[in-house]
């Protein structure tokens, strides 16, 4: 209940921050000035308000539940961006939409129910097991790459994934940064708690840049889909946490991801996540 708390908070969060972020001049992307400008904008700092309160709930769960029990409920934030959407715009729900629903809420009690995610524990702060995050930062750094010279569809999609990639990694060193508490060690010791507000500013900025370069329903998806998927994988190399592995548990895993992403994608192509049509123009005209 947790979890499903902060996925509704971050939901309605990214509804705001994308709505004001996407008013901002398109030169604004992967530049400081534009974390400047929206943060005198009302409506962009309730947004933040809101995330900030999802985060802080879905701490409290990554301190209770392992990594790969949160993060897949962590996304479903997109079907509360949805239904604030949904109550802004007045508009009724198709088909797809419903599919789109089912095959979210499907695929994260599918995934759960097979995998069942158990066990693991703290690394030491020197621990090897840590380098594991070091690829998958370099990941994030290639996704904005690539992104850079592409349409602004692709960049948007390119780098909300990223993002989406740093906000695993985030998850991982929350979880670290409460054990270390939980366990009476001094938390100032360790390097997590310095690298933490690194990766969660540069992750704050990746996605505004995608918000600022397309609406929701191509700029909301990757990142909802790349956050579980990271966290899962670094909770299992990190944490050492673990999955059923019988042929039955891994066909139920697989299908329960599937259809999560591909939930998200359906439900991330809806206009209801779209700004309206005249602000859409007043963009493509500038």
């Amino acid at each position: 209940m947790i979890s499903l708390g902060a996925a509704c908070l971050l939901g309605i969060g990214f509804v705001a921050q994308q709505h004001a972020a996407y008013r901002e001049p398109l030169e604004e992307m992967l530049h400081a000035r534009l974390l400047l400008d929206l943060m005198r904008m009302p409506l962009w700092l309730a947004g933040i308000g809101l995330m900030l309160g999802g985060q802080l709930l879905s701490a409290v769960a990554l301190r209770e539940a392992d990594v790969a029990q949160v993060t897949p409920l962590l996304a479903m934030n997109l079907l509360f961006a949805l239904t604030a959407a949904h109550v802004i715009y007045k508009e009724p729900f198709g088909r797809m939409l419903q599919l789109g629903a089912v095959l979210v809420s499907g695929g994260v009690a599918l995934f759960l129910f097979a995998g069942r995610p158990q066990g693991g524990h703290l690394p030491d702060p020197v621990s090897m097991r840590w380098l594991a995050a070091l690829p998958v930062v370099m990941a994030a750094a290639a996704l904005v790459l690539f992104g850079l010279r592409r349409s602004l569809k692709v960049k948007a999609m390119s780098l909300a994934a990223a993002a989406g990639v740093l906000y695993g990694v985030q998850d991982v060193l929350t979880r670290s940064t409460l054990l270390t508490l939980g366990n009476g060690l001094s938390v100032l010791e360790t390097w997590q708690p310095y690298v933490l507000p690194c990766v969660a500013v540069v992750g704050l900025l990746l996605n505004q840049s995608a918000f600022d370069a397309a609406p929701l329903q191509i700029s909301l998806p990757a990142t909802t889909a790349a956050e579980p998927i990271i966290g899962i994988v670094l909770g299992a190399a990190i944490f050492s946490e673990h999955l059923r592995v019988t042929p039955e548990a891994l066909a139920g895993e697989v299908a329960g991801l599937i259809a999560l992403v591909a939930g998200i994608v359906i439900l991330g192509r809806s206009r209801f996540l779209a700004k309206h049509a005249h602000q859409q123009q007043r963009r493509e005209e500038r």
